[in-house]
């Protein structure tokens, strides 16, 4: 009776009132990339402090559910997670998009996202004590390998280019040891920058690896960047309802993976999307239809990314540990109003806390209706700006996003930095997913491998610590599985006579929008050197060797994980060496679009790249402006009527000056200064 009464309690007026507007607030900082929901967390947080606690708790726990579901918008849509728990939404979801289902992919992630949300919640709900208990038998080994396991995932996701794959995670792992080591305090691969000491920013990193590329192969072509087919314009929902329950095992599957990693601190929605999205492939009988387009990719990600929320809260609210940092700001604002915080909460405490839940399960139920409208007009707005429009527009997001984080103008310039090399590296069959995943999980990943280093060491028992406790098997044992299944699945394919898995996957890769769903006849590949790979291999040998060479000099517990991660590097670029020497390694390049223009790519690099550097010089509002006319231009590929080329001036000025007002009045950022505005 007393759940019943909690329940009401949530239903009052004005916590409903709260629960509508965050989760719109929370969805439309999700859609923007670079605005996570760190961030929107943390800028409301002063406001519930005059609130009663549970109603603060509701506008927070909205906000932060709405915003991980906002993420599926901006992966759909433009190829960008809108926070890193939506990356694996970008395999299938921009696929789905490019082809003309961008609004059924909407609707199926906001289904899924409903559903893998309830799930979570009604897990805290019942199932709090028990599942915090599981979180406790985590040690330092097991979030190793847990990390581990989830770069193993995004490698083996890289069909037909494990090998590729598994490079691209440690370069990501090297990356995320940029900076102060997170155990030993050694400065590491800093270059002598001074803007490198405070590491790479995740936001950053992940908005340039993903988003910089899309923009630069958008102006390359006068192709829509989005197709619609007659007929196909709306959400189709009751199309979207019919593979929802076509796929009901496998969105209860993936919530279940999704509330039971979130439960671990630190893991989070990127590790939960990934296992279950891989899952789903592996179990799926159109698995050869992942990667290109396939609704039970989009399902699996956003169902488990969304029951990490309610997932995540079970360690922060039974046992004081945040699971993520959303988390940790709600654990804050909890110990500011004077609530105890651990077992005895859900006793001393229940009309709080049982109070948020409800409030919880009851924003997650909102995300249908509001998802729904918010996704309708999100799809037709990105589908009907023009190309012109929409580059310089995504363009500026990404440098707003990316500065916002820290107020630092060095972290935009690192995120288009990144963003250049991870085109080229892209265009050389590298894909960005696993360097993301690697600067994502190379913290966790660290800090587990020194911690059970050091303990190994002192207790005599390394090789027990790594690979003798029950549940490090497990996860190793199946991190062994997920690295086996691609070549078991080429191998199955050849034997049948069918396209490899590779294949198929080479054909999405770049060009979703290209791929024939009819079947393909098998055609014997030729063997062909891959010496662009060989180039781009025998430079991160050499990179390899020069970080090895730093680490050496540092402290035990600095260099133990880079060396290692070094060494690893070095040994699979020679292999691929090797291999496209023997002209037995993959396309060097992914194949280009019908009449691209590579002048063009080249004068969106150069006016984005002069965009971040200029910022100081001429002021934000001033260079953005300019910015953003110029890339208009090279984005057009046709001659437009002066009257539309004056309307889209105002468009630019009224967008720039719009973003800069919300960012210097509203955020109170600090907007660089120049010479000009």
């Amino acid at each position: 009776m007393e759940l019943f009464d909690y329940f009401l309690n949530a239903l009052t007026p004005f916590n409903l009132m709260l629960a509508v507007v965050g989760v719109v607030l929370g969805t439309v900082v999700g859609a923007l990339p670079g605005l996570s929901a760190t961030m929107a967390v943390a800028v409301l947080v002063p406001f519930t402090f005059t609130m009663d606690p549970a109603a603060g708790l509701i506008a927070l726990g909205a906000i932060y559910t709405g915003a991980i579901y906002g993420g599926a918008f901006a992966a759909i849509l433009v190829n960008t997670p809108g926070t890193p728990s939506s990356i694996a939404t970008t395999f299938d979801g921009y696929p789905m998009a490019r082809r003309g289902d961008g609004g059924l992919a909407v609707t199926l992630a906001t289904l899924a996202s409903v559903v893998g949300g309830l799930i979570g919640g009604f897990s805290l709900l019942f199932l709090a004590p028990p599942l915090a208990r599981v979180a406790l038998a985590f040690g330092p080994p097991e979030y190793f390998w847990l990390a581990l396991f989830g770069l193993t995932l995004i490698s083996a996701l890289s069909v037909g280019n494990t090998l590729k794959g598994l490079i691209g995670a440690c370069i990501g792992l090297l990356l995320s040891m940029v900076g102060v080591a997170v155990v030993g305090g050694d400065v590491r691969f800093t270059a002598g920058f001074p803007a490198f000491l405070g590491g790479i920013d995740i936001v950053s990193a992940l908005i340039g690896l993903y988003c910089v590329p899309v923009i630069i192969d958008l102006v390359a072509t006068r192709d829509p960047h989005l197709k619609v087919e007659h007929g196909h314009e709306g959400m189709r929902l009751r199309e979207a309802f019919g593979i929802a329950w076509r796929d009901k095992f496998n969105v209860v599957r993936s919530s279940i993976i999704g509330t039971v990693i979130g439960i671990l601190p630190g893991a989070g929605g990127s590790i939960a999307g990934l296992v279950s999205y891989s899952e789903a492939r592996r179990s799926s009988p159109r698995s050869s239809e992942f990667g290109k387009g396939e609704p039970g990719g989009v399902i699996a990600t956003e169902a488990a990314n969304n029951a990490t929320v309610g997932g995540g809260f079970i360690p922060t609210l039974v046992l004081g540990i945040p699971g993520t940092p959303p988390d940790a700001i709600i654990l804050g604002a909890l110990l500011v109003q004077g609530i105890k915080i651990g077992p005895t909460l859900f006793s001393s405490e229940g009309h709080v806390v049982y109070t948020f839940i409800f409030g919880l399960l009851i924003a997650t139920a909102i995300m249908l209706p509001v998802g729904l409208l918010i996704g309708r007009y999100a799809y037709k707005s990105v589908v009907a700006v023009p190309k012109a429009m929409l580059v310089p527009t995504v363009a500026l997001l990404t440098v707003i996003g990316s500065f916002a984080i820290h107020s630092n103008l060095q972290d935009a310039q690192i995120m288009f930095g990144l963003g250049v090399i991870s085109w080229i590296l892209g265009r050389n069959g590298y894909d960005a997913s696993p360097i993301v995943l690697g600067i994502v999980l190379g913290a966790i990943a660290e800090q587990g491998f020194v911690q059970t280093y050091l303990i190994g060491n002192a207790t005599n028992n390394l090789g027990g610590m790594f690979f003798g406790r029950p549940i490090s098997i497990g996860i190793i044992v199946a991190a062994t599985l997920t690295l086996a299944y691609p070549f078991y699945a080429e191998w199955r394919a050849k034997r049948r006579g069918q396209v490899p898995l590779g294949a198929v996957a080479a054909q999405a890769e770049g060009h979703p929008a290209n791929i024939q769903t009819a079947p393909v006849q098998p055609t014997v590949r030729a063997r062909s050197h891959d010496w662009s790979g060989v180039i781009i291999a025998a430079v991160l040998v050499v990179i390899a060797a020069v970080m090895f060479r730093e680490a050496r000099g540092m402290s035990v517990m600095g260099s133990v994980f880079p060396t290692a991660i070094t060494l690893g590097l070095g040994g699979l670029s020679l292999v691929l060496i090797l291999l496209g020497v023997l002209g037995r390694g993959h396309p060097a390049t992914t194949p280009d679009a019908q009449g691209a223009s590579s002048i063009r790519r080249v004068l969106v690099v150069v006016t984005f790249g002069l965009w971040v550097w200029l910022i100081p010089v001429l002021g934000f509002a001033t260079t953005s402006l300019i910015a953003f006319i110029a890339m208009a231009f090279i984005a057009e590929h046709d001659p437009v009527p002066a009257k539309t080329l004056m309307i889209r001036g105002i468009v630019a000025m009224v967008t720039v000056g719009v973003f800069w007002w919300i960012m210097n009045d509203v955020l109170l950022l600090r907007i660089p200064g120049g010479f000009l505005i």
